[in-house]
């Protein structure tokens, strides 16, 4: 019984100290930047030897992996939650859920989002396969449903560039075609494009680029969203 209870203590104290050298990590790179996640500057910051960080994780490499791994899933995790709670049958509510849940998230997690969106950290070399594709994927997935809601995924305007199964990742479409398989390629396509119009806005917002233009960028995002929608023509509900 000492010995599970022995253990136990050191399991939780290992899991402790594991998420401070993350957050510590996310701090340092919030406020020097991607180049700032060092394990030396990381000991520096708990009162540790580089060595001893080295105990939790065997490189650089393989902290950065975790950071993107947890800051992608967190995300995913967090957009998901927000698509499973809009009606199902008000696909402009899932879609404002979906956006307002990804500027949020990022607001609230501003290291998390210019890690996995942001300046690459120099020198890193992620895993074959990428770092948490999975959960990278599972961020696009919602945001295809509002695409398949829409008319425009299935007759695009005439003059928009044809798209083919080739164009996207395997990865991507092992996810998104079970679920939506009546989704053509324009439809990937056109969510996307979605995901794109609104990540921008929250990536000026993160980065402090809309700060001397508007003091009201909540409204901003707000009135792209509301374009978004009505340009997709979606269903009422």
């Amino acid at each position: 019984m000492a010995e599970t209870r022995g253990t136990g203590r050191r399991e939780r104290l290992r899991a402790e100290t594991t998420a401070e050298i993350k957050s510590t990590a996310l701090a340092l790179m919030g406020s020097g930047g991607p180049d700032a996640i060092t394990l030396r500057a990381i000991g520096r910051e708990m009162g540790m030897t580089a060595n001893a960080i080295y105990g939790y994780f065997a490189t650089r490499d393989d902290l950065v992996t975790a950071l993107i791994t947890d800051v992608y899933t967190a995300l995913a995790d967090a957009v998901d939650a927000a698509w499973a709670a809009a009606p199902k049958t008000d696909p402009a509510a899932g879609i404002q859920a979906w956006a307002h849940a990804f500027r949020d998230w990022a607001l609230a997690n501003p290291e998390g989002f210019r890690l996995v969106y942001g300046d690459p950290v120099p020198g890193y070399r992620a895993p074959e396969g990428g770092a948490a594709p999975d959960a990278a994927r599972r961020v696009c997935v919602g945001i295809a449903a509002l695409a398949a809601a829409s008319p425009r995924s299935v007759q695009p305007p005439t003059g928009e560039a044809a798209f083919t199964w080739d164009d996207f990742d395997p990865g991507l479409l092992a996810k998104v075609r079970p679920a939506f398989p009546d989704l053509p390629p324009a439809g990937v396509a056109l969510a996307l494009r979605l995901w794109g119009h609104l990540h921008g806005l929250v990536a000026l917002e993160i980065y402090g680029h809309l700060r001397a233009q508007t003091l009201a960028p909540d409204k901003l995002f707000q009135a792209e969203l509301a374009h978004l929608v009505r340009s997709l023509d979606l269903p009422r509900a």
